[in-house]
């Protein structure tokens, strides 16, 4: 199911990294919109989760579902899989305006909660999960992939933690994919459903700041979204861009797009540049272009010299292990419950307070260029 091409069905695949033994962690799934879901259930598998039962409203989806995890078996409703005893966590992918209320009831009925980004799609459903969190002590992780499920991400963070770069002061992002709008569904162009861009894939890169620099809050001070080329859709949003100062001072620029160009190798040239008082990294997440087609290459300049790694194979995916542990025993390393609905808080804040690039002015905004 990995797609370097299609950025909706890309799921990495690691080695097995068991941190449970067989039947310790099963787990239930409600909600196929989005491929990320065989990503999600991968790196839970590889960590030594089962994945025991399957729903959604479209059955050619539970059988696909069904050929990459043999384990699971179809429900014939959303009620049987909150009811299964056996299962402690319930994953989805979900169209986005609706994993927010499916969270709720997963919770409610007991059950951990394991969702793509992006989690929410308002202020309000971020709030009422916190609550339900905070009511139940359940967890609800959020699947930042772009972080979470790259090597050379994972990596970046360890140097930091070294000290490779000293104090980490500026994240420059960029998170561009390509739109293949002729398999997209209907949904994917209506910001009502997906959150518009900042949202949903800006949440990657809001994620990853918070994260590098180790900030537990951040102000939005300037964010734009606009539609430049598919004016077909004319809901959808093909550009956003934010500008963000962290609580202890750190600042973070994001461009995220749509505009992927058909002959780069792979479905997004995502990176992202992190300067430190002592050097700086810059991860190049899925391709190197015109050099090599493999992902994961991440370059370091500090003090001692420059380096360049290649990553792939070598890392591995500690979040998903440590999920599983902390459900199972209520602690919080893998991800804090406060940083994973912070990021999504943020994300949301970025989309409301955007400035809409008009039709008219992108027309001639591109003309003059």
């Amino acid at each position: 199911m990995s797609n370097q091409a299609d950025g909706m069905n890309y799921a990495p695949k690691g080695k097995p990294n068991k941190v449970v033994e067989d039947g310790e962690f099963s787990f239930g799934i409600i909600g196929l919109d989005h491929g990320h879901i065989y990503g999600m259930c991968y790196g839970l598998t590889e960590a030594g989760g089962q994945p025991v039962i399957v729903y959604d409203e479209d059955e050619e989806k539970i059988q696909q579902f069904i050929k990459a995890f043999p384990h699971a078996r179809a429900a014939a409703s959303e009620e049987e899989v909150l009811e299964d005893q056996e299962i402690k966590l319930i994953a989805s992918a979900s169209i986005p305006s609706l994993r927010g209320p499916l969270g709720l009831r997963v919770l409610d009925h007991g059950k951990n909660y394991f969702v793509d980004k992006p989690a929410f799609t308002t202020s309000e459903q971020v709030e009422d999960a916190k609550k339900k969190t905070k009511e139940t002590g359940l967890k609800w992780g959020i699947y930042y992939s772009e972080r979470l499920h790259v090597e050379s991400a994972v990596f970046a963070g360890q140097l930091i933690d070294q000290g490779a770069i000293g104090r980490v002061v500026q994240v420059i992002g960029t998170g561009p994919h390509r739109s293949n709008t002729k398999n997209r569904p209907e949904w994917f162009f209506d910001p009502v459903y997906f959150g518009g861009i900042l949202c949903d894939i800006g949440s990657h890169q809001i994620e990853q700041f918070l994260f590098y620099t180790g900030a537990k809050d951040a102000e939005v001070l300037h964010s734009k979204v606009a539609n430049y080329y598919h004016k077909k859709y004319p809901k959808f949003q093909d550009f956003g861009d934010a500008t963000l100062v962290a609580d202890n001072g750190a600042t973070f620029y994001f461009r995220v797009d749509w505009l992927t160009p058909d002959g780069l190798g792979t479905w997004g040239d995502g990176r992202a540049i992190i300067l430190g008082t002592e050097g700086y990294i810059e991860i190049r997440k899925y391709i190197d272009i015109a050099r090599s087609p493999s992902s994961n290459h991440l370059y370091l300049v500090n003090q001692q010299g420059e380096k360049h790694f290649e990553l792939s194979g070598k890392v591995g995916f500690p979040y998903f292990g440590e999920f599983i542990l902390d459900c199972l025993n209520g602690t919080e390393n893998a991800m804090s419950q406060e940083h994973a609905f912070k990021a999504a808080s943020l994300c949301i804040e970025a989309q409301e307070k955007a400035v809409v690039i008009e039709s008219s002015q992108a027309a001639s905004q591109i003309g003059s260029e």
